[in-house]
Parts: structure tokens; C-alpha cells; sequence
């Protein structure tokens, strides 16, 4: 499966020689999860957008789009309901449950009332 966090990831390998063992190294974890990662598989552990930066020089521009390609490719997303009240929590809950099971059209039209 690509996922454009993936091909961000080998882009940056490639462009530094390195292999995908090598740069598993450099992140501190197996090559196995890196590869699960680059395959959609895992979602990109929060610490990588610092050391990715460091470790490849990247810029702001370039921190940024790995950031879009991260959260374009992620499998999960995770709420924060800390400030929330209860209809809102209860919504958050609800819409996860039904997630799945929603047509093309019913996600579009939630997209609409989402974008007013």
C-alpha cells in the first residue's frame, strides 16, 4: 500500500544513501516498524517530527510537509475531550462508532456542515 508518508520517508532515504536499516537506526527502532510505518501499517510516532528535522536538516517547509504526509497517511486519530462538554463528547463517541459504516454520501454531507 503507498502512503505519501511513505514515499516521503524513502525520498528522504534515498536522498541521504541510506538504507531502510540504516535509518531505522538513526529513529532508535527496528527497521520492521519503520517498514510498517512507511507502509501505513503504524502511525508515525510524535518524536520522529523532531528527530527526522535534526537528524535530515529539514526546514520549516519540509518539516511541514511530513507533517501533512503523517496526518494524510495516519490510521488513527486521537481525540483530546479534556475541554469538551458532554454533547460534544457524546457526538465524538457516536460518530467513532458509526465511522465505519458511513456511505460516501453521508460523509459528504457531514463534511458540509463541518466546513460552515
Amino acid at each position: 500500500m503507498k502512503v505519501k508518508l511513505g514515499e516521503y520517508l524513502r525520498d528522504l532515504r534515498l536522498a541521504n544513501s541510506q538504507t531502510l536499516k540504516q535509518m531505522a537506526e538513526e529513529l532508535g527502532v527496528s527497521s520492521a516498524f519503520l517498514s510498517a510505518v512507511e507502509n501505513g501499517k503504524k502511525n508515525m510516532p510524535e518524536k520522529w517530527y523532531d528527530s527526522l528535522s535534526s537528524k535530515y536538516n529539514l526546514n520549516k517547509s519540509q518539516v511541514a510537509e511530513l507533517r501533512d504526509a503523517a496526518e494524510e497517511s495516519s490510521t488513527a486519530i486521537k481525540l483530546n475531550l479534556t475541554n469538551t462538554n458532554s454533547i460534544s463528547r457524546e457526538l465524538a463517541i457516536s460518530f467513532a462508532r458509526s465511522f465505519e459504516k458511513l456511505s460516501e454520501s453521508d460523509s459528504a454531507e457531514i463534511m458540509k456542515i463541518l466546513e460552515r
